[in-house]
């Protein structure tokens, strides 16, 4: 069962169409990456699920329900414009963002032991946020979204401000969400973590949406059906339905080519077809990656 699903969502801010028709659905307990370049739609699309702004066309439904008020608790939202009260001490903050989710001071304390020692930040709880660092600040925020143990995380560019020991640790918390019950959607540009974290994308471009669907079927669907082969020998006698892309030098004396499959041709055929010309050291497929994706279907590189 979906935990989300948007239909036929429009938004337009003066002379600018945000979104023009964007419907997904987020299947509940997967990672959903929300893809596009800057100016997309997403963070839009992203506004009108926490009921920021409300869609002028569409609707929004929420475990089968169409969007209430009343469903906010149940969703955590950690923005990429960070918003901590900076004067205000760390421990302090927390329990009162933890009460307006609906905990109690109690039920807040308890959890808050939790997280502050799986972090080891047990020293910055009388800490005013404008004295810790970027990233010190990211994972105070990180704490506060999650705190509540909300059914759906919302999760605007995470990692950006972490160090790569701290992004790692943010990213086990996030699939350690998962496997508890938790729906993620998470939107960034970078498609190393969209590859690690990711069961599910939607790809936005100008507003409306191009690509969606499972992680594994969208890179089937863009599959060259080409493959790797280093050797040594000559390719020259090779079978003409087998297209050979492209061969460049490796330093230690061997040869990597790329090779086109046609259609109705095998991949046993294609290498049957080179262990009878040379002697293959290793073979596999060119699966494309995200990056990849990405750029062929928007045309043009992920910002980072």
């Amino acid at each position: 069962m979906n935990i989300l699903e948007t239909r036929d969502i429009v938004k337009q801010y003066a002379q600018h169409r945000a979104l023009d028709g964007v419907s997904i659905s987020i299947p509940r307990g997967t990672i959903f990456g929300l893809l596009g370049p800057n100016g997309a739609g997403k963070t839009s699309l992203i506004r009108i699920i926490n009921q920021i702004t409300g869609p002028d066309e569409g609707q929004v439904f929420f475990d089968g329900k169409p969007l209430h008020p009343n469903h906010i608790g149940r969703i955590g939202y950690l923005p990429e414009e960070r918003g901590l009260y900076k004067k205000m001490k760390v421990g302090e903050q927390l329990l009162y963002l933890a009460q307006l989710k609906g905990l109690s001071e109690r039920q807040a304390m308890d959890k808050l032991k939790i997280w502050f020692t799986k972090f080891d930040i047990k020293t910055w709880w009388t800490k005013n946020v404008e004295d810790l660092s970027k990233g010190m600040q990211q994972k105070i925020q990180f704490v506060a979204t999650v705190l509540h143990e909300p059914d759906l995380i919302i999760l605007d560019e995470p990692f950006s401000g972490f160090d790569p020991i701290n992004a790692n640790l943010i990213k086990d918390e996030i699939l350690e969400l998962r496997q508890k019950g938790s729906t993620v959607i998470f939107s960034t540009h970078r498609m190393e973590s969209v590859e690690e974290l990711c069961d599910h994308i939607a790809l936005i471009n100008r507003s409306r949406k191009v690509l969606d669907g499972p992680k594994k079927a969208i890179k089937e669907q863009f599959k060259t059906h080409t493959y790797r082969v280093e050797y040594q020998g000559s390719l020259d006698g090779l079978n003409p339905a087998f297209s050979l892309l492209s061969t460049k030098p490796l330093e230690d004396g061997f040869l990597r080519s790329d090779v086109r499959i046609p259609p109705d041709a095998a991949v046993n055929d294609l290498v049957r077809e080179l262990i009878g010309h040379v002697a293959v050291r290793s073979f596999g497929e060119n699966i494309p990656s995200m990056n990849d994706i990405f750029i062929q279907a928007v045309g043009e590189v992920p910002t980072t």
